[in-house]
């Protein structure tokens, strides 16, 4: 039996200073690059693509430890929180495998 496990976060997100889907989708992809690099985990937009103010990102990653993988999801909720004080988490949702 594998001891992998396979975490996944879907964070969703409350922009009230985006005035267009450009102004959104650049925040949104530079903080998805900057998650990748400080996280090392896989993310994409899944929902509300089309909408300036919401964005539902998903999160994922790969670890033999259910802690770590929480201790991985709380970090990015933290850093998410810090470093973008205009993208308020409204809701956020964690599964592992």
């Amino acid at each position: 039996m594998s001891k992998a496990k396979i975490g996944f976060l879907e964070i969703e997100l409350y922009l009230p200073g985006m005035s267009s889907l450009k102004e959104k989708r650049g925040i949104i992809k530079s903080m998805r690059t900057k998650m990748r690099n400080k996280f090392n985990v896989a993310s994409a937009e899944v929902d509300n693509q089309d909408t300036w103010q919401s964005a539902t990102i998903a999160v994922t990653t790969v670890s033999n430890s259910n802690a770590r993988i929480h201790k991985t999801f709380q970090n990015v909720i933290k850093w998410i929180e810090s470093r973008y004080p205009d993208a308020l988490v409204t809701n956020h949702y964690t599964e592992i495998l």
